[in-house]
C-alpha cells in the first residue's frame, strides 16, 4: 500500500492506544504483520517535553519505518510546535488526535471534542501541515460528537483541503465512547467524498471482519486497536486471509510463549524492571484472557513483584497449556468436558 509517501507491506494499522502502543508493542505488531503502528498520543504542551513519560513516548530507536507519532491538543500554535518537535526527533509521520473520547482530554477541548468546532479544526490542521512541510500529516477522528451530529464527512473535507495526507475514522461518536457497535456507513460516505486514503477503525476483531469492513466501506485499510491487545499476531492472520481467503491455524503455544517472553523482556528493558513488571501485568492478562485456567493464573500473577517470578509463572502457565494441546485454544473452542 502507498501511504503518506511510504510503501507499506500491507494496509493494516495499529491504532494509537494510551498506555498500550509504546515502542515494545509497536515493534512487536510490526514484526507480526502490521504495516504501520501509530504511537500513543504525545501532549502538545511544550512544558512536558522534558518529562520521562513524554521522552519514552517519543523514543523510536530501532523501530521499523515508518515512524508515526500522534499529537494531541487544542491550540494551533502549540500543536505546530509539537509537530516540529517530534519531526526533529525522528517522527516520519505526524498524526493528529481528534478521536480520543476520554474526559480529561475532551475537557480541555482536545481529542474528539474538537469535532464540535470545525473552524478550529481547520486552523489546527493548517498550522500543523505548515509547521512540518517535509513530513506528512495524518488525522484520526470519530464519526461525530454524538449521533445527532455525525460531521465526519465535513471534517474529512476540511482535512483534505488543509493538506492532510490520510484519515482514520473510528466508527463511533464521542458520546458512544467504546459502547455499542461501530457503524461503517459514515466511513463509507467519507470514502466517497475524498481522494486521500481512508482507514476504517472500530470492532475489527477477526480476519473475516476486516474483509467485510474493507468491502463495505471501500476503505483503503483497516486499523486495529483493542483486538491486538494480547493477540498481536492478529495482523499476520488478517494479512494471510486478505491475500488467500483462507484462515491460518491457531498459533503454537510454544510460539506464543516465545512472543510473550520477548515482549516482556522488551518491557523490562524499556521501562526498567520495577515499572516493567507492573506494566507487564496487563499485557500478560491480555495474552492469557480466555485461555483455560487463566482467571486463577491472573489472580496469582498480579501479586508477583519481580521479573524472575513473573517469567516463571508465564512459563508454567503456557507449559501446562502445551500439555493439553500444541496449539492455542480458547475456552469457547474446547469441548465442554475439557473446558469444565
Amino acid at each position: 500500500m502507498q501511504y503518506a509517501g511510504f510503501t507499506l507491506r500491507n494496509n493494516l494499522f495499529v491504532a494509537p492506544m494510551a498506555g498500550v502502543t509504546d515502542r515494545p508493542f509497536r515493534q512487536l505488531c510490526k514484526k507480526l504483520g502490521a504495516g504501520v503502528a501509530v504511537s500513543e498520543m504525545v501532549t502538545s504542551n511544550s512544558l512536558l517535553y522534558g518529562s520521562a513519560k513524554t521522552r519514552r513516548r517519543a523514543e523510536h530507536a530501532g523501530e521499523a519505518d515508518p515512524i508515526s507519532v500522534q499529537i494531541a491538543g487544542a491550540d494551533p500554535a502549540m500543536m505546530a510546535d509539537a509537530a516540529r518537535y517530534n519531526a526533529d526527533n525522528g517522527a516520519q509521520i505526524i498524526d493528529i488526535n481528534m478521536g480520543c473520547p476520554a474526559k480529561k482530554v475532551c475537557n480541555v477541548m482536545a481529542g474528539s471534542a474538537l469535532m464540535q468546532n470545525e473552524p478550529l479544526v481547520a486552523r489546527i490542521l493548517e498550522a500543523v501541515v505548515a509547521a512540518v512541510p517535509g513530513t506528512p500529516v495524518t488525522l484520526k477522528f470519530r464519526t461525530g460528537w454524538n449521533r445527532d451530529h455525525r460531521n465526519a464527512p465535513t471534517i474529512a473535507r476540511i482535512a483534505e483541503a488543509s493538506g492532510i495526507r490520510a484519515v482514520a475514522i473510528h466508527g463511533r461518536t464521542r458520546a458512544d465512547q467504546y459502547t455499542g457497535n461501530a457503524e461503517y456507513d459514515t466511513i463509507a460516505e467519507v470514502k466517497s467524498l475524498v481522494k486521500i486514503p481512508v482507514i476504517a477503525n472500530g470492532d475489527i476483531t477477526t480476519p473475516e471482519k476486516a474483509r467485510y469492513v474493507l468491502d463495505y466501506t471501500g476503505a483503503d485499510g483497516v486499523m486495529i486497536g483493542r483486538a491486538a491487545q494480547g493477540r498481536p499476531w492478529i495482523f499476520r492472520e488478517i494479512e494471510h486471509y486478505l491475500a488467500t481467503g483462507t484462515l491460518l491455524p491457531p498459533p503454537l503455544v510454544a510460539e506464543i510463549l516465545q512472543v510473550c517472553r520477548e515482549h516482556l523482556g522488551d518491557l523490562y528493558a524499556f521501562y526498567g524492571e520495577e515499572t516493567g513488571v507492573r506494566i507487564a501485568r496487563k499485557h500478560i492478562s491480555w495474552y492469557t484472557k480466555g485461555l483455560v485456567g487463566s482467571a486463577a493464573f491472573r489472580r496469582t500473577m498480579n501479586q508477583l513483584s519481580d521479573v524472575r517470578e513473573q517469567l516463571e509463572a508465564v512459563d508454567d502457565f503456557f507449559g501446562r497449556l502445551a500439555e493439553q494441546d500444541a496449539r492455542l485454544r480458547y475456552e469457547e473452542e474446547l469441548p465442554q468436558e475439557l473446558a469444565a
